[in-house]
């Protein structure tokens, strides 16, 4: 009896990783064994930074929100704390966005939170 290798599905198995890493430089992109790893490695890789790109961003919406309350004498801890005191439902992309881009519309919240709980 002849012997089985299931040629045509290794083959498009291996051509498809292959596919994955044709991005990779060197053996990383040419070789399957280490295709693999790197292909499993970016894989993994793309799932931890996802979930660090959102901390990020919001590390840097607070960073925004900071100096903006910093100018308008203003901590920011008491800031957001006065916000949630005053009902109002604004997250910090939207704050750091009227910050940047509406400077007055912002300097209307700031007031409205520091004549309700100065």
């Amino acid at each position: 009896m002849p012997r089985a290798t299931n040629a045509p599905a290794s083959r498009r198995r291996r051509r498809s990783r292959l596919d994955q890493a044709s991005g990779f430089s060197g053996s990383r992109s040419k070789l399957f064994r280490q295709a693999t790893e790197a292909v499993n490695r970016g894989m993994r890789l793309a799932t931890v930074h996802r979930q660090l790109k959102k901390r990020e961003y919001r590390s840097l919406w607070v960073v925004r929100v900071s100096a903006a309350c910093r100018e308008r004498g203003i901590r920011y801890g008491r800031f957001i704390e006065a916000l949630a005191k005053a009902n109002i439902l604004l997250n910090r992309k939207m704050l750091s966005e009227i910050a940047i881009h509406d400077p007055d519309g912002f300097n209307a919240i700031v007031e409205q939170v520091k004549a309700d709980f100065a």
